[in-house]
């Protein structure tokens, strides 16, 4: 048997005002005493009436409502910025809807698509693998910024990201100034961000005058991937491994240790994006860590100024990483 839900009608008649008086007081306008408020609110509490957001949304034309693409909901990095980006729409009144395609490029269109149908009043994208003609398609239906990826500039689209091609070449300085020339990077494989981190990793390792030393060996962004990418690389006898994110050089790490080889005595490693795991006593990774609140409070500042000026010039805002320099990182063996 269906219990019917309470309506406005039912609490205006509890609290003995309007209707309109307590549509005003749910909606918070300023219009409404405390007194009537407190009132309104307590009738509505007894009740166990909720506001209709769907009907409030049609009603006003407005759904309060930012929607957010994750590529991947496992990856911490993604994590931590759709936190900060939570939490600093939500001081502007939003509420948010979360989506992840899953690394599937089909059900990542089909969730956007359901952002979409469900009127939200801004995108803000986390990595992703849309093609160049849906994100322009996107921007003219929708205000939107992406996160992490720059290499596609769309009009009418922000984009937030972190100096990739920078952040390798800190790592590449670090191992450099320890006296490691045998410097052999683990690739995150064919996506965008991995190929700025080895295009930062080439250009350092030319400035730093060992262009015969560079040495890139496909890999992954996952620790199994690391973990077979670094078998590999050890056969090259290096000192050194710049890996292409801290996940897969958890794995590099391990595939050392079961070669009889020690870190960082034998073999220096370090990864990039600096995850909180990163820093735990029985890991202590070295690593180049982005900036990620503040990638999530940029991405959240520019979608809620496109909201308010949706034809204003697309920005890019490039940040810097940092070296957080730990215990897998040494003086290069002799």
């Amino acid at each position: 048997m269906s219990v019917s839900r309470p309506t406005i009608h039912d609490v205006a008649s509890r609290a003995g005002m309007s209707k309109s008086l307590v549509s005003l007081a749910l909606s918070g306008s300023p219009k409404v005493s405390d007194k009537s408020r407190a009132k309104i609110e307590r009738a509505a509490e007894e009740l166990g009436y909720r506001r209709n957001a769907a009907a409030r949304s049609l009603a006003v034309r407005r759904s309060q409502t930012i929607g957010i693409l994750v590529l991947d909901l496992h990856n911490p990095v993604f994590a931590e910025i759709v936190d900060v980006v939570q939490r600093t729409v939500r001081e502007r009144g939003f509420s948010t809807m979360l989506v992840s395609g899953g690394n599937d490029p089909a059900r990542e269109q089909t969730e956007l698509e359901t952002l979409l149908q469900f009127q939200v009043e801004g995108l803000i994208l986390i990595s992703h693998r849309l093609p160049e003609h849906t994100l322009a398609r996107i921007a003219t239906e929708v205000p939107c910024v992406t996160v992490t990826r720059d290499d596609v500039a769309v009009a009418g689209m922000d984009r937030v990201s972190n100096d990739d091609v920078a952040g390798a070449g800190l790592a590449v300085d670090h191992l450099v100034e320890l006296g490691h020339k045998k410097i052999v990077h683990l690739s995150g494989g064919a996506n965008p961000v991995s190929q700025a981190r080895a295009a930062g990793y080439e250009s350092a390792m030319r400035a730093h005058g060992l262009e015969s030393q560079i040495s890139i060996v496909p890999g992954g962004l996952t620790d199994a991937a690391g973990f077979a990418a670094a078998t590999t690389a050890l056969s090259q006898q290096p000192t050194a491994l710049f890996v292409a994110n801290d996940f897969a050089a958890m794995g590099a790490i391990a595939a050392i240790e079961e070669a009889g080889l020690h870190v960082p005595d034998d073999v220096s490693v370090i990864g990039y994006d600096g995850i909180t795991l990163g820093a735990l006593r029985n890991i202590n990774l070295t690593s180049i860590a982005q900036p990620l609140v503040a990638l999530g409070e940029k991405a959240a500042e520019r979608l809620l100024q496109r909201i308010e000026s949706p034809l204003a010039p697309a920005q890019h805002d490039k940040m810097r990483s940092r070296l957080l320099t730990r215990g897998t990182t040494g003086p290069a063996r002799s």
